[in-house]
């Protein structure tokens, strides 16, 4: 059974800098089947900003998408782990902070996101989040 986040993390995490359109990252997330992008400056994770924030925190209030940045959509205040950092201070981090997914940082740098859906996989494939997360998805 794994035990560290690096054993169940989604490696290679998408990235866009805080100009890019909403309308820019919306395509990325549909091309790539992605719920989830890391806002970096750089190489320093800025935020991370998922298709329900570019909905609520966006989209809904108007504007043009190809005009507005995701740097007004994205979450601010990321809760992150390291690869090396054990499942159960994922899990009780995202407890704690109400959040599904965690980027994962090596040295300060994005390696990776641990989401609510692996740890279901990994801890309890059976259960109904573990059969939804390991299911293809809808296209």
């Amino acid at each position: 059974m794994a035990q560290h986040v690096r054993d169940i993390m989604t490696g290679d995490p998408v990235t866009v800098e805080p100009q890019t359109s909403v309308a820019e990252v919306a395509r990325i997330m549909r091309d790539e089947d992605l719920g989830v992008v890391l806002v970096t400056d750089g190489d320093q994770l800025r935020g991370l900003v998922t298709d329900r924030d570019l909905v609520v925190r966006s989209v809904s209030k108007g504007g043009d998408p190809e005009r507005i940045t995701v740097a007004g959509a994205c979450s601010d205040e990321v809760v992150t782990v390291s690869p090396d950092d054990d499942l159960v201070q994922a899990v009780r981090l995202m407890r704690e902070h109400s959040v599904r997914r965690i980027p994962v940082l090596d040295h300060g740098h994005p390696v990776g996101i641990v989401s609510l859906g692996d740890l279901a996989m990994e801890r309890d494939p059976e259960s109904a989040l573990g059969d939804i997360s390991a299911a293809r998805p809808n296209a």
